[in-house]
């Protein structure tokens, strides 16, 4: 069955959509209907994979959590930045791809437009207040043909999309838990980051925003 199928084409009464530009869309609400599955899952990966901080190719310690699920894993490290299959902490592959990982992105996708997404890597970033993401493009895949699709979970952060220069002027996109962001098409390279994240709690994840960013990197 394709995964998109687990979805359909229900529209849930918190979900509506808002355009950024041609080939980018925020979804609100998209995730909600999948919140317990997803936690769950994070929890499952993490588990096996804890949270690290990883080091930029200038020596630098990002102070963003992650970790990884799926065949291909996001890696980074003073030999630069890569997909690599194993985790390099364990010595192990990284965790499988949750099932609900692969229909919330594949669905997402098909509903921005980007129809037969199948990723083969979920990076998962643990923020904390005063945490941020500096403007960057996702460039290390080898189609960029395929979209991105990045889902928000727990505390609120605002999400920068500029342009195809760093240079170029960002818009700010305030993004809550349930959001899911997709960008393709002539927007695939736009450069995006994340504000320095403001003090606040969930419910569940307490102090925590945790986003799922999913590629198709292989």
């Amino acid at each position: 069955m394709n995964t998109a199928d687990l979805f359909g084409n229900v529209v849930y009464p918190e979900h509506r959509d808002e355009p950024l530009c041609d080939g980018a869309v925020v979804l609100r609400g998209f995730a909600l209907p999948d919140e317990t599955m997803l936690l769950q899952s994070i929890d499952a990966v993490v588990a096996q994979a804890p949270f690290r901080h990883l080091t930029t190719p200038g020596g630098f310690r990002m102070s963003v959590g992650m970790t990884n699920a799926g065949p291909l894993g996001w890696v980074s490290d003073r030999h630069g930045y890569r997909y690599d299959p194993i985790d390099p902490d364990s010595g192990k592959p990284w965790p499988s791809m949750p099932d609900v990982f692969l229909g919330l992105a594949s669905a997402a996708a098909a509903h921005a437009g980007f129809a037969g997404f199948m990723p083969d890597a979920c990076l998962i970033n643990r923020y904390t207040p005063g945490t941020r993401l500096t403007l960057h493009q996702d460039r290390d895949e080898h189609d960029f043909a395929q979209p991105i699709v990045s889902v928000s979970l727990g505390i609120p952060a605002m999400f920068l999309f500029g342009g195809m220069q760093r240079t170029d002027r960002s818009i700010r996109v305030p993004l809550a838990h349930g959001d899911v962001v997709v960008w393709g098409g002539s927007a695939r390279l736009r450069y995006h980051g994340v504000l320095p994240l403001k003090p606040n709690h969930h419910d569940v994840l307490g102090a925590y925003r945790i986003n799922l960013t999913f590629r198709q990197a292989g």
